[in-house]
């Protein structure tokens, strides 16, 4: 593997080119995949959760899309280190020192803070969910006011972490954007709501529910927003049935994709 600066590793690769001594590229030992140059902004090979194959992912049928060979890791983004940069080091300080008041470290609210593609992303404990929303909306120098939306993230294979629920907020005073992110396990499936904070999550997360299937506790009413009440799963999981259209032509229907004919 290769370190955050670069260097190369035990077999002589190094991060910049993703080639060993030879010129010949470096092969992941889990995924049998390429490591691909560092230039080409991908992730971490150790926070790769699993592997993709197919358009689908189909696993029992053949992949009907044309893409069956295709090959893609499913990563998670990796820890940000300090300095962080632009204004994103001002907001991590003054976060720091709001929890620091309340006698809370900032590693035992803060389990990680990622800066990708100019944006600015604090993974949360849940238990520290409502603590740091208050503080982000409260503090002078923070005063984010505006909650933009709640959205779910369904990542199988992460471990104990398959549900992600994301929260993108903004600071009308300081044009300022930030995203709160908590994870938790597909057979536990529970965070808490922030409609006490914001009261316009209230629709974002019975819609996240709704699709994805996450349990916000305190949420005044948590109940489907977009499927019929008797809609069996939630949509927008991975783990969903692609499924069929009907189509009122002599009973036909389309198939889902992966059963349908394979193009070989």
């Amino acid at each position: 593997m290769t370190d955050a600066t670069g260097a190369k590793n035990a077999t002589g690769a190094s991060k910049a080119t993703g080639a060993n001594n030879a010129g010949e590229p470096m092969i992941h030992p889990d995924t049998g995949l390429p490591v691909v140059p560092a230039a080409a902004a991908t992730l971490p090979l150790v926070d790769v959760v699993r592997v993709r194959e197919g358009m689908f992912g189909a696993s029992d049928h053949g992949d009907t899309s044309g893409y069956g060979g295709l090959v893609e890791p499913i990563a998670t983004a990796p820890a940000s280190s300090r300095p962080y940069g632009a204004e994103f080091d001002d907001v991590a300080n003054e976060l720091t020192a709001a929890l620091a008041e309340d006698s809370v470290g900032f590693d035992d609210a803060i389990e990680k803070v990622v800066i990708d593609r100019g944006e600015m992303t604090f993974f949360v404990h849940p238990d520290h969910l409502l603590r740091v929303a208050s503080m982000l909306r409260d503090e002078p120098s923070l005063r984010y006011e505006l909650c933009l939306g709640v959205s779910g993230v369904h990542i199988p294979g992460d471990t104990d972490r398959e549900l992600h629920s994301v929260v993108h907020l903004m600071s009308i005073t300081h044009n300022r954007r930030v995203r709160l992110e908590v994870a938790t396990s597909d057979a536990h499936r529970r965070v808490p709501s922030l409609v006490s904070i914001y009261p316009t999550a209230d629709w974002h997360e019975r819609e996240t529910y709704d699709f994805f299937g996450i349990l916000y506790d305190g949420h005044p009413g948590l109940t489907r927003i977009m499927m019929p009440d008797d809609w069996p799963g939630h949509p927008q999981r991975k783990d969903y049935p692609l499924g069929g259209i009907p189509v009122e032509y002599k009973g036909a229907t389309i198939p889902p994709p992966d059963q349908r004919r394979s193009y070989t």
